[in-house]
């Protein structure tokens, strides 16, 4: 079970370190971490824990530490923003691709999912292969979907590197270029690309990516 807590500490250097060394001292484990400033003096830290036997206990003694302000439980990322959808490309693919995933997502969420939608519209060789490698930082990421009308060059490389490495499943418009050889998925449609996207990781949809071999 994961859970999650954010630290709010006094912004200056080593509060961090001291803050980590002091959960793994108690042989939590941490997962995940983001942070963020939110004053001038003051910095939010949320983290999230596995192997936590009192959570009540940790908060407590957190608040013991000088650096820190105030420990607040809160909710996971996982739970409150479920498995991402990330869909980079031109900004009239991207936005019927969206129209798709948000559609369906929105049918899975009712059911109890969390599934959430991130849009990036973008263009150029160059500025695509950085942000489909950035793609391998992000947490929770399920599917991309490349929705534009011409890629390919190093583009290629960035969607074989998150896809083997990271096990984000790609789903590519059927657009020019070679982007199309190294997707799992290649649909014709967008709005059914990014039904497609949702459906590949949603738990209450019967799809399996894998068992597709075709442009649809």
């Amino acid at each position: 079970m994961t859970n999650a807590i954010t630290i709010r500490s006094v912004d200056k250097p080593g509060v961090l370190k001291e803050v980590t060394n002091f959960i793994a001292s108690m042989n939590i484990n941490i997962s995940y971490t983001h942070l963020y400033m939110d004053s001038d003096e003051h910095a939010s830290t949320y983290i999230e824990l596995e192997d936590v036997d009192d959570m009540d206990h940790l908060v407590d003694e957190l608040k013991k530490l000088d650096e820190v302000v105030d420990v607040t439980v809160s909710p996971s990322m996982d739970e409150v923003w479920g498995k991402r959808i990330i869909i980079i490309g031109g900004g009239a693919q991207v936005a019927q691709v969206a129209l798709g995933a948000i559609t369906e997502a929105d049918r899975h969420n009712i059911r109890g999912e969390r599934i959430s939608v991130d849009t990036l519209p973008l263009a150029g060789e160059e500025k695509l292969t950085e942000a489909i490698s950035a793609v391998s930082c992000l947490p929770r990421v399920g599917v991309l979907v490349l929705a534009g009308s011409l890629m390919g060059g190093t583009i290629g490389g960035a969607i074989d590197k998150i896809k083997n490495e990271y096990g984000v499943k790609v789903i590519s418009l059927n657009m020019v270029g070679s982007v199309r050889e190294h997707a799992d998925l290649v649909v014709t449609d967008p709005v059914q690309a990014g039904v497609m996207a949702v459906m590949t990781v949603a738990k209450t949809a019967k799809f399996d990516i894998d068992r597709v071999d075709e442009v649809l």
